[in-house]
């Protein structure tokens, strides 16, 4: 079997964090992982803009096979959720622009996957991914320690997935799993 390049997606306004992994037989070994910092634009559109324009920039640089996103989490302010979602959607229609898979998983299930605690800290999820993967130094902002996280989630999820991912690999194919998400 050949290499498998996998782009893990941590969604933000403010940060997205993004990882690459390689897979060759079975193995893992570490690309890359950086982040988009958007806390300089006030539009929310045009972090949205920009959101997709890296998704897109990250996959004709790299030729992902697979993309694995973090599920925005819900939490008490709604209208955070609502942009959390969108910066979400972007990055996945970036995706599915390529015709490149996507699978969802849920913040817990990515912690669970690296640390065997879905209730670990950020701090907790980066030192055990540099204990996998052997980069040198943890970035200070940990968002793209969060995006490598799910790269390596998918990787160790990808042969028994649960009920909790969702897999799109066009836009037919996320119609036809979300029918109630599609008004007429």
């Amino acid at each position: 079997m050949g290499e498998r390049i996998i782009l893990g997606i941590d969604p933000g306004t403010t940060i997205m964090g993004f990882g690459i992994i390689s897979i060759q037989n079975n193995t893992m070994t570490f690309v890359q992982m950086n982040e988009l910092n958007l806390s300089k634009y006030n539009d929310h559109y045009i972090k949205l803009k920009y959101i997709f324009e890296k998704t897109l920039s990250l996959i004709d640089t790299f030729s992902p096979d697979e993309i694995a996103i973090e599920a925005p989490f819900f939490g008490k302010n709604v209208q955070s959720m609502l942009k959390l979602g969108r910066a979400q959607g972007v990055a996945m229609a970036a995706g599915l622009y390529r015709e490149i898979p996507i699978t969802e998983y849920s913040p817990k299930k990515v912690k669970m996957a690296i640390t065997g605690n879905g209730n670990a800290s950020k701090e907790q999820l980066a030192k055990m991914l540099q204990s996998l993967l052997k980069f040198k130094t943890i970035p200070k902002n940990l968002d793209a320690t969060d995006g490598l996280a799910v790269a390596v989630c998918h990787f160790y999820n990808a042969k028994n997935q649960s009920n909790n991912t969702s897999n799109y690999s066009s836009w037919k194919s996320f119609v036809s799993q979300n029918p109630k998400k599609i008004v007429s």
